[in-house]
């Protein structure tokens, strides 16, 4: 007799049980680990914010994995880090560590093999020893310096075989410990784009000065300049608009294309810029992300900004065009 099929949807809910059941296992792992931070979490952070040399991350199998990437987490940050796998450091890659750096150990049973030369090595060099595993009482545990533990929560694999609760636990702890360093070092957001040039994170950390025009090629014209003489700094220029200085040198207005067909009955060309153009105009300094400069021509219809030397003082010493953002990838 065929055995009766059974519906998509009983698959559908085994499935979505069996993920809720990983996830909430997990999350009590982080919530765990949260509550139960020690001193040695901060010992940590001071230790790595203040090393010479760099952070050695290191660990064999799921825990190496996690280890690749709490040094390339490290790195981005502002914390020269790199992995070494513990078994190449037994043929060679010891020599990559000097005196001035620490290793940073990652094992969920503490008693991991192949660690063992890495251990020997950091105390024989007196290299700071930072410890990430499961059990208090393993020989990593005791031989660091410091002890990150982890919760003994049980692995989310239904066998519990597989490192799925340790490793996220280990994953996140790594992050904590990044985040604080960065905190601690004062990591700011134009620090974290010199290390990420390329790609997105690099396109929206780019700050006005990368992308304004300066100097020779900004639109500018004295208060008293008639528009006839305004319109051909405007046609040479080539931004669709015109700043307007005062004698002191401050920008006091802007005339764009929309005030010139407002205007145009007005015996246009016989005018001074100052009886056509917008008063106060709307400016963004040099610091200011190139991201938010788009925002606000975005949201106010515009396709230009001059760039001032500061919020209190006019001087203009730029301008960002809707263009600039558009051709560096800001959307």
């Amino acid at each position: 007799m065929e055995k009766p099929s059974l519906s998509t949807q009983h698959f559908v809910d085994i499935d979505l049980a069996e993920a809720q059941r990983v996830l909430n296992l997990e999350a009590l792992a982080l919530s765990q680990m949260a509550n139960t931070l020690t001193v040695s979490f901060s010992g940590i952070v001071s230790l790595f914010a203040n090393l010479k040399g760099r952070v050695i991350v290191t660990g064999m199998g799921k825990s190496g994995h996690v280890a690749r990437k709490i040094a390339a987490t490290l790195s981005s940050t502002g914390t020269p880090s790199f992995f070494v796998h513990p078994g190449e450091a037994s043929h060679g890659d010891l020599g990559m560590i000097s005196s001035q750096d620490a290793i940073f150990a990652l094992s969920n049973s503490g008693e991991t093999t192949e660690l063992s030369d890495i251990i020997a090595f950091a105390h024989r060099h007196a290299i700071p020893l930072i410890g990430m595993t499961k059990n208090s009482d393993s020989s990593l545990a005791v031989n660091a310096q410091l002890a990150l533990i982890i919760p003994n929560v049980e692995e989310a694999c239904p066998l519990g075989l597989a490192p799925t609760t340790s490793t996220t636990s280990m994953m996140a702890l790594g992050d904590a410990i990044a985040t604080a360093v960065l905190k601690r070092r004062e990591f700011t957001p134009a620090d974290f784009r010199s290390l990420h040039p390329g790609g997105q994170l690099g396109q929206r950390l780019l700050k006005v000065e990368h992308l304004m025009h300066m100097a020779m090629a900004l639109p500018l014209v004295d208060q008293s300049t008639l528009m006839k003489h305004a319109l051909l700094v405007m046609t040479q220029k080539g931004f669709g608009c015109i700043g307007v200085i005062d004698d002191a040198g401050k920008l006091i207005g802007i005339i764009t294309d929309g005030d010139i067909r407002r205007h145009l009955e007005d015996d246009l060309l016989n005018c001074a810029v100052d009886q056509i153009m917008t008063s106060d105009p709307m400016t963004v300094t040099a610091s200011t992300l190139a991201a938010e400069a788009l925002l606000r021509m975005n949201n106010h219809t515009i396709t230009s900004l001059f760039v001032t030397k500061s919020v209190e003082d006019a001087t203009p010493i730029g301008l960002i065009h809707i263009h600039d953002c558009l051709k560096a990838g800001l959307s």
